[in-house]
């Protein structure tokens, strides 16, 4: 039998958000001893957890989420076990891998560990390895961590990966092994520059 994973994050009024961004207020306003049914009203980001960046959030004129490739949001899934960088992903750590065209690559770090309060100096993606992963012509790319770029950086690698394949970030890792798998991640259609997303992980059999 194969095994799911869950690899989004808990929404609840505990989770983190990315400096400046709209934290989470997740509020019940009925309750079951007074009214019919349970009820509660949330307030939070685009970007919130694990989500989907679309071009709108870096151009005006960009797509937005709603307007994503859905198949993009499935398919065969490649697992890179990167805990042993310190700080910075780079085309040389991702060239030892076998990156083909339209792969969803997901990059586990030790980012994975570090979503009870946020960590300004998370793993991020250099600008040589975001090339590598356009010159492969990967579909989608996952990442571990609120944002691909350095925290206080320029928004080049950003712009780069989203102008090139569905991005989703905010990711956790933490109980997947490197290996092959299937990828299941729906955001929300949302007219809007993201979209929070669940995203699932299926184990192949010759995992």
């Amino acid at each position: 039998m194969r095994k799911f994973y869950d690899i989004s994050l808990v929404i609840n009024n505990e989770t983190i958000v990315y400096p400046g961004n709209e934290p989470v207020t997740l509020k019940q306003y009925a309750f079951r001893e007074n009214a019919p049914v349970n009820e509660s009203l949330i307030t939070m980001g685009c970007h919130t957890g694990s989500h989907v960046d679309s071009p709108f959030h870096i151009r005006t004129n960009g797509k937005k989420a709603s307007e994503l490739p859905l198949e993009s949001f499935y398919g065969k899934c490649k697992v890179l076990d990167l805990t042993h960088i310190d700080l910075e992903i780079r085309k040389t750590d991702l060239q030892k891998y076998n990156i083909e065209k339209d792969d969803i690559i997901l990059l586990k770090t030790t980012n994975s560990n570090h979503y009870k309060s946020f960590k300004e100096d998370f793993v991020y993606i250099k600008m040589n390895a975001a090339k590598y992963l356009v010159e492969k012509q990967i579909k989608t790319l996952g990442c571990d961590y609120l944002s691909v770029k350095k925290f206080g950086g320029d928004n080049k690698v950003h712009e780069l990966i989203i102008n090139n394949m569905t991005l989703f970030e905010g990711l956790n890792l933490a109980e997947v092994s490197q290996g092959e798998y299937i990828f299941v991640g729906l955001p929300l259609r949302l007219e809007a520059d993201g979209a929070p997303a669940r995203v699932i992980l299926i184990q192949k059999k010759d995992n």
